[in-house]
């Protein structure tokens, strides 16, 4: 009895056949693999997450992170501090010198009308009373444009904040602490004082002593009684 030959084709499929069934299992076998390292890393992760001593180290290293954060700003800030202060006091220096320049350059003429004045040989008086006038004129306008303003005295009750005393006076026509006169004017600018006046102020009358009384109506009734 002959034995049939097997058809090529028909052995080809069956071993196709099994190597696909071994890749799928195979394949199958990996994903299992696979989805159970990951059920693991899981797992780790989530004793890792309530890991008391993790959670203290991962706090730490936030406020770390979080403090070199502040100190890198804080650093800039004292920075700008710095340059803000230094510029400052530059443009305050700066404001400064413009400042004297500009007064400087508004007293120039008043010193040259005081030259002029000097430097006149002619012996007139009436005109040298008058460039003089015409000087003070100028000059009281410079102080004006200033905000530099005289303080009132005479007549005024002593004001401690713009007055100082220099003496007093006894007066019987004025009320107590009333300036008499004054030795030098004083002169406010924008409302602060920049020297006061020196002034003098009236106090009352000291009253005769009771013992220079008596002796004087002893003297007056001797007079009248004159002894034999």
């Amino acid at each position: 009895m002959s034995k049939k030959k097997k058809d090529p084709l028909v052995a080809d499929e069956n071993i196709a056949d099994e190597v696909e069934t071994i890749e799928i299992e195979t394949a199958d076998i990996s994903s299992d693999d696979d989805e159970s390292l990951k059920e693991d890393e899981t797992v780790e992760e989530a004793i890792i997450e309530f890991d008391p001593i993790k959670i203290l180290e991962k706090d730490l290293q936030k406020a770390k992170d979080e403090l070199a954060e502040e100190k890198d700003k804080f650093v800039r800030l004292q920075a700008e501090t710095d340059n803000f202060k230094k510029r400052l006091s530059r443009e305050k220096e700066e404001f400064s010198q413009y400042a004297n320049e500009r007064l400087f350059k508004e007293l120039l003429p008043i010193f040259d009308n005081f030259e002029r004045a000097l430097e006149d040989t002619s012996n007139d008086t009436k005109s040298l009373k008058e460039g003089l006038e015409m000087i003070l004129k100028q000059f009281s306008s410079f102080l004006e444009k200033e905000k530099v303003e005289q303080i009132k005295a005479i007549g005024e009750k002593f004001d401690p904040t713009v007055h100082e005393v220099l003496t007093s006076e006894e007066s019987s026509e004025h009320q107590e602490n009333i300036i008499l006169s004054q030795f030098v004017k004083g002169y406010t600018i924008n409302s602060r004082v920049l020297r006061p006046s020196q002034v003098v102020i009236s106090k009352k009358p000291s009253e005769p002593k009771e013992d220079s009384k008596d002796e004087s109506e002893e003297d007056s009734g001797k007079e009248e009684n004159p002894a034999d």
